[in-house]
């Protein structure tokens, strides 16, 4: 790819943008170093305080514009939260509301030019899909006891296939924080490498108007998929969350 770059060719490397680089200079990255994925995770959070704070702090009765789009995610996460565990369910909406929200602005502020789209990383999916995984079987144990774990046991299926059955219910319980945390980073990872590579073909003068139609249409795709995966994130807490509180449904 280094000679190509120098003879004059391409040179594409559409992961780079995916590289956590220290804010302040130097290559060695610790726990404790303030990074690229930190900058725009506290962008992401500092987001979430203008919207839902700042921006509904006068709770007028006729909303402003930023209040209305506020109300309108919070009827939206709430309808979803009712609708998905019950009334049982909405004790727990601020939690995934803020998991909603939270991403939602993540996938957004990664859309922009040269920013950091800090749900492509896995260390930050699965560490929400982990929280989530947590707090549902911690919760199940804590609202049912032992019962949590007729989950597990499909009592409608014929008796012979029953202990089949629950493992493979176990087994696929357990990956949940796995799949819930790769289908995030794995779309939003996949969308941005796609545009940077049109991208690099943009400079080619005889591609160059198909390269700029192509990351036009996936720009407008990643903006909906932005959405879509925060929503699929929010409903799969919502499935996990019925799980706990009704685990014989």
């Amino acid at each position: 790819m280094a000679e190509d770059a120098a003879e004059g060719g391409l040179n594409i490397h559409p992961m780079d943008q995916f590289v956590v680089k220290p804010l302040f200079g130097g290559t060695e990255v610790n726990w404790y170093t303030p990074t690229n994925v930190t900058l725009w995770m506290a962008l992401a959070v500092l987001c979430v305080v203008l919207l839902l704070v700042v921006g509904t702090r006068g709770r007028a009765i006729v909303p402003s514009r930023i209040q209305s789009v506020a109300e309108l995610a919070y009827g939206f996460v709430y309808k979803m939260v009712e609708d998905v565990t019950g009334k049982d369910g909405l004790k727990y909406f601020p939690y995934i509301m803020t998991l909603f929200i939270f991403i939602v602005f993540s996938n957004f502020l990664g859309l922009l030019p040269m920013a950091f789209t800090t749900t492509s990383h896995i260390a930050v999916t699965g560490v929400m899909a982990m929280a989530v995984f947590l707090f549902v079987t911690i919760l199940g144990f804590v609202k049912n006891g032992a019962g949590f774990l007729s989950v597990f046991w499909i009592s409608a299926a014929p008796l012979v296939l029953r202990p089949i059955l629950a493992l493979i219910e176990v087994i696929s319980y357990f990956v949940r924080p796995v799949s819930h945390s790769i289908r995030l980073a794995g779309n939003m990872m996949a969308g941005h490498a796609v545009i940077k590579v049109f991208a690099g073909f943009a400079v080619v003068a005889l591609i160059s108007p198909v390269s700029i139609a192509a990351i036009s249409a996936i720009y407008a795709l990643e903006v909906l998929v932005s959405f879509i995966q925060a929503y699929v994130f929010a409903i799969l807490t919502c499935v996990y969350l019925r799980d706990a509180l009704h685990p014989h449904h």
